[in-house]
C-alpha cells in the first residue's frame, strides 16, 4: 500500500485554492531580497525579533518591531496602505506568524517570509550588523552554488 496515495489527493480545484492561498500569505527570502534590491514602493519588511537578535544581524532595509510592540507602534511607523512582510529566526520559530497575525488584526495586508533570518543567511544574502554589511557563504543545501538563482 502506498504511503503517498493512502490519503486521496485533492482535486485540481482544491489544490489550486490551497496553493493560491499559501502564496497570498507567504513569500520567500529570494523574492523579498529582489524586492528590497528594487526598492519596491509600498512594502515594509519587519523583523519581529528581540533587540539582541536584531543587533546580531538583520535584513538590510528591514524595520525592527518586536511582536509584542506591533499593536502599540505599527500605526506610527508603517502606513496603513502598505504590505508588511514579517520575519523572525527561521522555520523552527513561529514569531513571524505571530507578528503577521498582529498586523492583520490591525488591518494591514501582510505576508510571512518563510525561512526567516536563518534562510536569508544560509542563502548568502547580505546581513546588516551595526554599520557593517556582511555575507556568509551560501549553503549549497539551500541555494544554488556560484550565485546562480534556482529559477523557481
Amino acid at each position: 500500500m502506498s504511503k503517498v496515495l493512502s490519503i486521496p489527493s485533492a482535486t485540481s480545484a482544491e489544490a489550486t485554492a490551497h496553493f493560491a492561498a499559501r502564496l497570498r500569505h507567504e513569500t520567500d527570502v529570494s523574492d523579498v531580497h529582489a524586492d528590497l534590491e528594487a526598492r519596491v514602493p509600498g512594502l515594509f519588511v519587519v523583523d519581529s525579533r528581540s533587540l539582541e537578535a536584531w543587533q546580531q544581524g538583520h535584513l538590510p532595509g528591514a524595520l525592527h518591531l518586536p511582536t509584542g510592540e506591533v499593536a502599540a507602534r505599527a500605526a506610527e511607523l508603517i502606513p496603513a496602505d502598505t504590505v508588511v512582510v514579517t520575519y523572525c529566526w527561521g522555520p523552527g520559530c513561529n514569531g513571524a506568524t505571530r507578528a503577521a497575525l498582529e498586523f492583520a488584526k490591525l488591518g494591514y495586508q501582510v505576508k510571512e517570509m518563510i525561512g526567516g533570518y536563518e534562510y536569508w543567511v544560509r542563502e548568502g544574502l547580505p546581513v546588516r550588523t551595526g554599520d557593517d554589511l556582511i555575507r556568509r557563504p551560501a549553503d549549497d543545501l539551500t541555494a544554488v552554488s556560484l550565485g546562480i538563482v534556482c529559477g523557481c
